[in-house]
């Protein structure tokens, strides 16, 4: 039953929080319904914090390979355990991802009789961009490597692991109350998007990332629903998220971690 509810939790919490924040730019996209990139952001931060208090009692809510692999990193679970949570997120990604299709496929193909878009062309990324994420993103005027997308990608998944490690250990003594935690985990996510959509869009979660992209690939957009074909989308959505994720792990439990326990004796000492 454990591993059942466990699995539950993340399927639900996943789909949750790629439901709501897919939405946003596939009504961005479409119908304009959403303007400026915060907005958008919003969006991904408010469906993040309900989806952890929807589901932070049936699971841990990491909602994200890179959060339960960091946690596994940082002995807050088991190893065992990956498999069940890996599975539920990943698959919970995909179904939000094909729900968003199915509501939104009828205007989809509007879009693309009357922009004269075939699928699977390179301006059909411009739809393909509201369900898996690109690398420069194609709304904007970056300039992005492969090699600085990862970097991009890396640096947002080590804030966010960072902030949600911090916002739930003990020993800091400064953080908001248990049952605030997932706000401002949904601030953190819109804070980081604000900074790294403009180059990304910001993926954070390979299974944010993979679910919906996957639904694209089976929809007909074929080569198109990859960002490149140096094998980009893994090594930007899917491995760089990972290593900041474990990175930030390390820093935590290493640097930040210590030095809290330290403050804390500190104070003890004092009173």
């Amino acid at each position: 039953m454990s591993v059942f509810r466990e699995f539950l939790g993340e399927l639900l919490g996943t789909f949750m929080l790629v439901l709501f924040g897919c939405g946003a730019v596939a009504v961005s996209v479409l119908f304009g319904s959403l303007q400026g990139l915060f907005q958008v952001a919003l969006v991904w931060g408010l469906g993040v914090s309900l989806a952890i208090y929807l589901t932070r009692h049936l699971s841990c809510a990491h909602l994200n390979p890179a959060v339960s692999l960091a946690m596994v990193l940082g002995r807050r679970m088991r190893a065992e355990k990956l498999p069940v949570y890996l599975s539920g997120q990943f698959l919970g990604a995909f179904f939000a991802g094909v729900v968003i299709y199915l509501l939104f496929s009828p205007s989809i193909l509007a879009f693309e009789t009357v922009h004269g878009i075939a699928r699977g062309s390179s301006e059909s990324i411009r739809l393909a961009m509201i369900f898996g994420d690109y690398y420069p993103n194609p709304t904007g005027p970056a300039v992005v490597s492969l090699s600085l997308a990862m970097i991009a990608e890396a640096f947002g998944t080590f804030v966010l692991v960072l902030m949600i490690f911090a916002l739930t250990e003990g020993c800091n003594v400064g953080r908001p109350d248990n049952a605030l935690a997932p706000v401002f985990i949904g601030l953190t996510v819109t804070l980081v998007i604000c900074l790294i959509a403009p180059l990304t869009q910001a993926g954070l979660n390979p299974a944010r990332d993979f679910g919906p992209r996957l639904v694209t690939w089976l929809a007909g957009w074929g080569s198109a629903a990859f960002p490149d074909h140096c094998g980009g989308f893994f090594w930007v959505y899917v491995i760089a998220p990972v290593i900041g994720g474990q990175l930030a792990a390390l820093f935590f439990m290493y640097l930040l971690e210590p030095a809290m326990n330290q403050v804390c004796t500190t104070c003890t000492e004092r009173h």
